[in-house]
């Protein structure tokens, strides 16, 4: 047997390894830090863990509807309503087993070789190999210093065989939002191409910051919300990672075709991480003032520190990543890349990153804020005593 041409061409996750290695040595041992991993350090609130114990003691471990049960469902029309301003029925909404698996499921129904799905960088490290598993062509768009792409690229980059365009607001890695203004623009692009759709990644939707404000495609642009499947979870707002419950929205035959796939591939999420995820999207949504408020604050202590260390990073205003850059430390300690970097200061300084290559953005890596204070400050203050070798 051989492995697939597919598979073959799909690099592993950046991400995961680094976590993985940040494990190994702490195992070993190690004071690690670990600033790799794009997880909340919150507990899953009460409420949440309730409903799913609730569930397990009512008997609901069975199978369910493939793409997600009727009462989360009707949670998640709720959710648009009161969050986007969207208007959508259940018949419009998948649920999967993960973001991830959205975001799969969509590609793998709609696009194969000969097609091309632009991507814009530094970007997510999943996007791309997604797409090269299809056998379609992912299209890195470099966005501009503010990590952000325009209608004029976006314009430029666009073929007859362009099927899809990836957003992801606020960013991961560099935390960037694009604004409303911004939308519209890209907005007004895409109604002169209508074989494009868009899918617009909002999982780090509760995470803005400052006078940033959330926008999403499909409420900017409602004429085309028929050409947008909207993706979002309960992992990154609820701290929810391990339920594995992603959703989206979008027109009804994109919807029907991810469920005919799910049929055939994972049937159903987790019974019991559907009726978490309910009391997550109808329950209080209060707490998460607090932890913005908490988050903004290690992001300051980081951008802080890591400007004083010699790198070069701006105070995000989403998501919970600095995306700094480390060329001039990496000219001045002799490292070739942001990967050799990434390693020494794992193995060096005890601290997990991860190398901004890994989001086709060479010479910066990405720190997560998601830990505690004391952690980050540490952490920052290894990072800062390395980089004075």
């Amino acid at each position: 047997m051989q492995l697939s041409e597919q598979i073959q061409r799909v690099a592993t996750s950046a991400t995961m390894a680094m976590t993985q290695a940040a494990r190994d040595r702490l195992k070993a041992g190690h004071p690690v830090i670990s600033l790799s991993a794009g997880e909340p350090d919150f507990a899953t609130p009460d409420h949440i863990l309730e409903a799913a114990r609730r569930a397990m003691l009512d008997g609901k471990t069975g199978y369910t509807a493939v793409d997600g049960i009727a009462e989360l469902k009707q949670a998640i029309v709720a959710k648009f309503a009161r969050d986007n301003d969207l208007s959508v029925t259940p018949a419009q909404i998948n649920v999967s087993p993960g973001g991830k698996a959205v975001l799969w499921n969509a590609l793998a129904v709609t696009v194969g070789p000969g097609d091309e799905v632009i991507v814009p960088t530094p970007c997510w490290v999943s996007y791309p190999e997604m797409v090269k598993l299809t056998g379609a062509t992912p299209i890195m768009l470099p966005g501009g210093p503010d990590f952000k792409i325009t209608a004029e690229q976006l314009s430029a980059a666009i073929t007859p065989a362009t099927r899809w365009l990836m957003l992801n607001s606020p960013s991961n890695p560099t935390g960037a939002v694009y604004s409303k203004a911004e939308l519209h623009a890209l907005a007004d692009v895409l109604r002169n191409h209508p074989q494009v759709m868009v899918l617009s990644d909002d999982i780090y939707e509760a995470l803005v910051f400052g006078d940033a404000t959330f926008a999403t495609m499909a409420s900017v642009a409602p004429d085309l919300s028929d050409r947008v499947l909207t993706m979002n979870g309960v992992s990154k707002a609820y701290s929810m990672t391990g339920f594995r419950i992603g959703y989206g929205t979008g027109p009804e035959w994109l919807i029907a075709a991810m469920r005919k796939f799910m049929g055939q591939t994972t049937s159903n999420p987790t019974s019991i991480s559907q009726w978490a995820a309910v009391a997550a999207l109808n329950g209080p949504q209060d707490f998460l003032n607090d932890w913005r408020t908490q988050y903004r604050t290690r992001g300051k202590i980081m951008t802080e520190a890591l400007n004083a260390a010699g790198l070069s990073c701006a105070l995000p205003d989403g998501a919970f990543y600095v995306f700094a850059n480390c060329e001039v430390v990496m000219e001045k300690l002799g490292f070739q890349s942001d990967a050799d970097f990434a390693m020494a200061l794992l193995n060096d300084a005890d601290v997990a990153t991860v190398p901004g290559s890994a989001f086709h953005a060479p010479g910066h890596i990405r720190l997560s804020y998601a830990a505690a204070t004391e952690e980050i400050e540490q952490a920052c203050s290894r990072i800062m005593e390395f980089c004075e070798l």
